[in-house]
């Protein structure tokens, strides 16, 4: 959906077939818009726990390690998603899916940071009124509403419990600090072969940083470099995408060599 949503969409479309999300976000938004019509939609908002990093300064996020930014505080997932939400990439590109699943255009795609990961997407309506869909940060939730899809079915895990739940905070993401959420608003916008530019540019530089290549803040800054080189293309066709991602890998390595972060 990030690197060919139009040609994902139009497929769907083409067969018939409904297109079930299992990201968290995304299946929250999903239950929330299930039984109201597309034009009763408002606003997508997509919430984020807003990784390791929330309240670190520029200087500090400067001097991140590899280690820091693989200790997410709420969710267990494998490296390259949790340096992505360290960065908040994972919310650019949940943006340009929500916009494919949805209909939505991006000026009624919103984020909000939601540090204790319970609230996981919220859908506002045009009469002002907001449903939200809450529950534990445990993917076996969402993965098990697609699996049995139109029916609920026991999940294997502990309910949730609203008493137990605390206090519940939504704040501004902070674009300065964390830019990769504005280059996947940008990417989308731009459409075209952008988002998969973008995506490969991403995925090679938080490679690099894993290898110990690159500095945390550079990942940003080398997917902004290997976008602002690329004139986006109309997505034609697979090859389209594959063609626009094997040139942003290529582009996002000649940045780092030349010293980039």
């Amino acid at each position: 959906l990030v690197t060919a949503g139009p040609l994902v969409i139009e497929r769907a479309r083409s067969k018939g077939v409904r297109i079930l999300p299992v990201d968290s976000e995304h299946s929250a938004v999903f239950q929330c818009i299930e039984g109201n019509s597309a034009g009763s939609v408002g606003r997508v908002i997509l919430t984020a726990s807003g990784g390791p990093f929330l309240r670190a300064s520029r200087e500090a996020l400067a001097k991140v390690t590899i280690a820091d930014a693989l200790k997410h505080p709420n969710w267990a997932m494998g490296r390259k998603i949790t340096i992505d939400s360290a960065t908040m990439m994972n919310k650019g590109l949940e943006v340009i899916e929500a916009r494919w699943l949805f209909g939505v255009d991006y000026d009624r795609i919103d984020v909000v940071i939601h540090p204790q990961s319970i609230v996981h997407s919220l859908v506002q309506f045009i009469d002002g009124s907001v449903m939200a869909q809450l529950g534990l940060p445990d993917m076996r939730g969402p993965i098990s509403y697609a699996l049995f899809y139109p029916e609920r079915t026991p999940g294997g895990f502990p309910a949730f419990e609203m008493a137990d739940a605390g206090r519940l905070e939504f704040l501004h993401p902070d674009a300065d600090r964390f830019p990769s959420l504005r280059l996947g608003y940008e990417a989308g916008r731009a459409g075209g072969t952008m988002t998969a530019v973008m995506n490969a540019a991403n995925e090679a530089a938080v490679n690099a940083f894993l290898g110990g290549r690159i500095s945390f803040t550079a990942i940003a800054q080398v997917i902004e470099d290997v976008m602002d080189r690329h004139a986006p293309a109309e997505l034609s066709s697979l090859q389209t995408v594959l063609s626009a991602d094997a040139w942003a890998r290529w582009q996002a390595e000649e940045i780092m060599k030349k010293g980039t972060g």
